[in-house]
């Protein structure tokens, strides 16, 4: 579902004219299967959020890369990747990116309104998500005045709207308490079961990381076990 190949990127510091490049991510190389569920874990600044960002396409690599679904997404435009994003992929963001002035059921509603699909079935699949998320008595909430897992299921459910075959959470139950971060990790857990969904979660929280098939774990923008990950993605195949 996801290949990397010797993947790079390094930020810009300072001014122009005397800018320097700092390394973040050093030739990753990584695979993520179908129906697997890959939990990616490092500390803060190791490099993974930027690396899930290079995956959906809203950052480029220096250097590499990349296959989603088959396809080779390396050189692709905005607008190539805002297609591909519609048809292929969901994120999950740890701030959630609600829209504020928004209720739940137009958040979640959103990304069908931009697909062009008609009303009828905008709100047939935007309602049966609430329901199946727990959240339908609240579809006419604005995101102030819902608590953060419900913010969190909003968000979730607008990622899957559109049934991408591949969903990838960054830091999903950063701003969690312990019991929604519970039933958070269920949901993930049900959709890979019940629906074949593809994820990749990244954390810095081993309990997080427990939930997946494999983990990887990312030390300053390499993969030091990548040797053994490489070992155990042979032996499953």
């Amino acid at each position: 579902m996801i290949e990397l190949q010797r993947i790079e990127h390094s930020f810009k510091l300072g001014r122009k004219g005397g800018e320097r490049l700092v390394p973040v991510l050093r030739g990753i190389d990584m695979n993520v299967y179908e129906g697997e569920i890959v939990t990616l874990i490092g500390r803060s600044g190791s490099g993974k959020s930027t690396l899930l960002h290079i995956i959906a396409g809203f950052l480029h690599p220096t250097a590499g890369q990349i296959r989603i679904a088959g396809q080779d997404t390396t050189g692709f435009s905005e607008g190539q990747w805002a297609d591909f994003r519609r048809r292929h992929l969901g994120v999950v963001f740890q701030n959630f990116q609600l829209i504020p002035s928004m209720t739940a059921f137009q958040n979640i509603e959103l990304p069908l309104v931009l697909q062009g699909v008609p009303e009828g079935e905008r709100r047939k699949r935007t309602m049966e998500l609430l329901e199946r998320l727990g959240m339908a008595e609240y579809a006419e909430h604005y995101p102030s005045e819902l608590s953060g897992g419900q913010q969190q299921r909003t968000g979730i459910a607008r990622a899957l709207v559109l049934n991408p075959p591949l969903l990838l959470a960054d830091e999903p139950t950063g701003s969690l308490d312990s019991d929604n971060e519970s039933q958070f990790l269920q949901l993930l857990q049900s959709l890979n079961r019940e629906h074949g969904i593809t994820l990749l979660v990244i954390t810095h929280d081993d309990k997080v990381a427990a939930i997946g098939n494999r983990t990887i774990r990312i030390e300053d923008g390499r993969l030091p076990d990548a040797a053994d990950s490489r070992r155990m993605e042979a032996a499953q195949r």
